[in-house]
Parts: structure tokens; C-alpha cells; sequence
């Protein structure tokens, strides 16, 4: 009877493979293919001279070793700067904000309103923000109409040819664009700790501060990491908010010039060699920083990471299995 069952058993497992297999196949084309094939073309000569195609010939690293010795470096540190102005405000403002809305004894009132509208500026395009700052923060806009009517300032100070200005408008719109998003997920982690320990360490005599710091910080860090990394992912690829508000010219002296917006004056130049380069390069960086991040914020209280603590966990089994073998 047993062999009989077996037998006409219908096994369910090929199913599952049927139905995750639609996204194995467009990612395959739609992003894996593209990206092997900007790999192997970042190490050919490759581009459009008027109507004529030169290439592809291979060069080897000569695309690397030019991409170095240009301005590279320097967009490299632009895109950080602008990714930290507009993240260390984003960060500080989304955790207050997350831990005013989920406290309990505040009993703000309102919130779905508040939450509402600090999420609404994630749905706004970031083409229609920074026509909108652009508009905003001109020489002879509405801001510096209102500081000089207020006698902070003697003469209109130009954003747009100021190289912090600039920068400071960029972050700025990063932060009005992000806090919302930022906010709700980091309400969503704080909602998910037991209620329970916040109780005990209220009786215990710990004040909110205390509990913010020594109870809802360590719980949440892994949605922290993942903030930090998307939100670090997202500042290396910025291009839309600087490329509309400084024309694609990068603001003064191009300090507001990114990464992507190098990458995309290769692509409209038709230099497919040397655009596959910075995008290994930014591919490569946007790798590397992640994983520094990742390890170095999930260290726990003692100090160790994960793959440490991991070893030390061995090494004790071993210095145990070898105490009872002497044994």
C-alpha cells in the first residue's frame, strides 16, 4: 500500500520553479546581460566619430588608466558630499519623527495627517523639485526676496554660482524628497519592539532618553543598515536633482557634478568604451562601501561581527570537544 501511495503521489515542487521562473528570465535579459556586456565593452575602444563606428577594439585597462587620470576622483568626492548633506539631516529628522509618532504617552493627535504629508514630497518628480528650487533660490526669487526684506542680507546671494549654495540646495531637496520614506520605515521597526521592554525599563527608573538609546537604537539596527545602505546606493547614482538645477553644467566650477552625470556625458557622446569603465567603476565602488558599511554597523554590543563571533563560537566547541577528550 505504502509503494502505491508513493507511486501515485503528485509532486508540487516543479510549481514553484514554474512560477519564480518569469523573474529569473527578465532579470537575466533585462539587467544581467546588460551588464555583462558593459563589462566586456569597458575594455574596448568603442564609440561614433560623425557617421562613422570605430571599433570595438580592444584595449585592455587603457579605459581605466584614462578614466583615472581625468576628473574621476573628484565627481567621486561631489557625490559623496552631496549624499551626506542631504543623509546626516534625513537620518536625525526620520528617527525623531518615527520616535515622536510611535510613543504611546504622547498621544499626539493627527498623525495620519502628519504622516501623510511628510510621505507626500517622495511623490513629487524630482524634475518638478528642482524646477521648483530653481524658481525658489534665483538671484531675484522669493528667499532672498524675504532675507533682504528682513535685513539678513545686504544684496542677493546667488545659490546657483555658490559652490555650498549649490551643494546645499542639492541635499536639501534629497532630504525634503527622503525624510518621508525614511520616517515610515523606521516607524515601522520601531512599532515592531516589544512594548513590553519600554515597560520594564520604565519601572526599572530609565528615562526616554535612555530607552531610545539603550533599547530602540540596537533593536532597529537592521532596518538602520538597510536604510543606510539603499539611501548610500541611491546618493552614488544621483543625478536627476543636480543635472535639471545646474542645466548638466555641475553648478560653479562643476562641484555639484556626479558620477551618473559624467557617465551620461560619455553615453551621449557615443563613447561606449569609456562609459562602461565608469560604470564598473561605480558598480564597483557602490560594492565595496556597502559592505564596509554593513560590517561595520552589524558589530553588536561586544565589539564583533557577525562572522567573528561566529569563529569564537567554534573555537570554543573545539577547546571544548578537546577538554573532554583529555578527559
Amino acid at each position: 500500500m505504502g509503494e502505491k501511495k508513493k507511486k501515485g503521489s503528485i509532486s508540487y515542487a516543479k510549481w514553484g520553479y514554474i512560477f519564480i521562473a518569469p523573474f529569473f528570465i527578465i532579470f537575466a535579459v533585462f539587467q544581467l546581460i546588460p551588464l555583462v556586456s558593459t563589462i566586456y565593452y569597458s575594455f574596448f575602444e568603442y564609440y561614433r566619430s560623425g557617421l562613422k563606428v570605430i571599433g570595438p577594439n580592444f584595449v585592455g585597462l587603457k579605459n581605466y588608466i584614462t578614466l583615472f587620470a581625468t576628473d574621476l576622483p573628484k565627481y567621486f568626492g561631489n557625490t559623496l558630499i552631496l549624499w551626506i548633506i542631504g543623509f546626516i539631516p534625513q537620518i536625525a529628522v526620520s528617527l525623531l519623527l518615527a520616535a515622536w509618532f510611535t510613543d504611546l504617552r504622547l498621544k499626539l493627535k493627527g498623525q495620519t495627517f502628519f504622516k501623510t504629508v511628510i510621505y507626500m514630497p517622495n511623490l513629487i518628480m524630482a524634475s518638478a523639485f528642482a524646477m521648483l528650487f530653481f524658481a525658489l533660490f534665483s538671484d531675484n526669487g522669493p528667499v532672498n526676496s524675504v532675507l533682504l526684506s528682513m535685513g539678513i542680507l545686504d544684496e542677493p546671494f546667488s545659490f546657483m554660482n555658490s559652490v555650498w549654495g549649490n551643494r546645499g540646495l542639492v541635499g536639501l531637496m534629497n532630504f525634503l524628497m527622503w525624510f518621508g520614506n525614511t520616517t515610515i520605515m523606521l516607524m515601522a521597526a520601531i512599532m515592531g519592539v516589544d512594548p513590553t521592554l519600554y515597560e520594564a525599563a520604565e519601572l526599572d527608573g530609565c528615562t526616554p532618553n535612555q530607552m531610545f538609546w539603550k533599547i530602540t537604537i540596537p533593536l532597529i539596527r537592521p532596518i538602520l543598515i538597510y536604510v543606510m545602505i539603499t539611501s548610500m546606493i541611491g546618493g552614488l547614482q544621483m543625478f536627476d536633482v543636480p543635472q535639471i538645477l545646474t542645466n548638466g553644467k555641475g553648478g560653479p566650477n562643476r562641484t555639484s557634478t556626479t558620477m551618473i552625470m559624467y557617465l551620461n556625458n560619455h553615453l551621449f557622446s557615443k563613447n561606449y568604451g569609456m562609459a562602461g569603465a565608469v560604470s564598473v567603476v561605480l558598480f564597483l565602488v557602490c560594492a565595496v562601501l556597502c559592505v564596509v558599511v554593513y560590517f561595520s554597523l552589524t558589530k553588536e554590543d561586544d565589539g564583533l561581527t557577525r562572522a567573528q563571533r561566529k569563529e569564537l563560537k567554534a573555537a570554543r566547541k573545539a577547546a571544548a570537544k578537546a577538554a573532554k577528550g583529555g578527559n
